[in-house]
């Protein structure tokens, strides 16, 4: 199947590794190019290198919680390929800890980097996106039913989720998409912390994985050929949704 992804190109913020880079991986594949972004300047170097260099990747050093990270994004889109048909918008996850025991700090710069800097980023990308542009929020399971332990997650990511249908609703008679993508348990750095972090991180995975119904974690690359299709023009008529990536963890109909 085509999805028609040759000569496009995209940006991906939090894409030096993990599901950012996995889906990043799978549109070079495919024929489209890329900006990536990270708050790390070798690691975002390193990851543009692996991709191919700058003849199908370019990486720069950003921080979503900065309001100017965008505008830079898509020029530097702009500049290094001549175009931009989207973007996959991810930021790190915020600390872990129940809603009640985290501080005022964290839930303020949660608030700053997770949510506004996610939304100001979807806003900018969306304005310069020509029509059959597409959008994808990396957000959670977390959206649908919370997670044990990450309160700020379970308190921000559901108001991502009803922001990114009301952009959908403004920007689709544009012909421009916006979709939210619902990773759940996948090995990325933050879920093997997430699963150190118990102490027992071994136990941690089977006990994870005894609640989904593939019985395993997933691997970044089955989140990154979802994410790459949802992007690609073969999802045309798509949008407004979001779709877990998740095994099957996820229990609403």
């Amino acid at each position: 199947m085509d999805l028609g992804l040759t000569d496009r190109v995209y940006v991906l913020t939090g894409a030096s590794r993990g599901l950012g880079y996995a889906t990043a991986q799978c549109l070079v594949a495919d024929g489209a190019r890329v900006v990536l972004s990270a708050r790390d300047s070798d690691a975002v170097a390193a990851a543009a290198k692996q991709l191919g260099g700058p003849e199908h990747a370019v990486g720069l050093t950003g921080d979503l919680a900065d309001p100017e990270t965008p505008e830079q994004l898509v020029a530097a889109a702009q500049e290094h390929f001549g175009r931009l048909d989207g973007a996959l918008i991810s930021v790190g996850g915020p600390p872990p800890g129940n809603a009640a025991a985290v501080t005022d700090e964290q839930w303020r710069l949660s608030f700053e980097t997770v949510f506004l800097g996610t939304i100001r980023a979807v806003r900018t990308v969306a304005n310069a996106l020509p029509e059959g542009g597409a959008i994808g929020l990396v957000l959670s399971t977390s959206a649908r039913g919370p997670v044990p332990g990450l309160g700020i997650s379970n308190g921000l990511r559901p108001g991502l989720v009803g922001a990114a249908k009301d952009i959908a609703d403004d920007y689709g008679p544009r012909g421009v998409r916006v979709v939210g993508l619902l990773p759940g348990r996948i090995m990325t750095d933050r879920n093997r912390e997430l699963f150190g972090a118990t102490g027992d991180p071994e136990r941690a995975r089977a006990e994870a994985e005894a609640g989904i119904p593939l019985r395993r974690v997933g691997d970044p690359a089955e989140f990154g050929r979802v994410a790459a299709f949802v992007l690609s023009p073969a999802a045309s008529y798509l949008t407004g949704i979001t779709l877990p990536v998740d095994g099957g963890a996820l229990r609403g109909l």
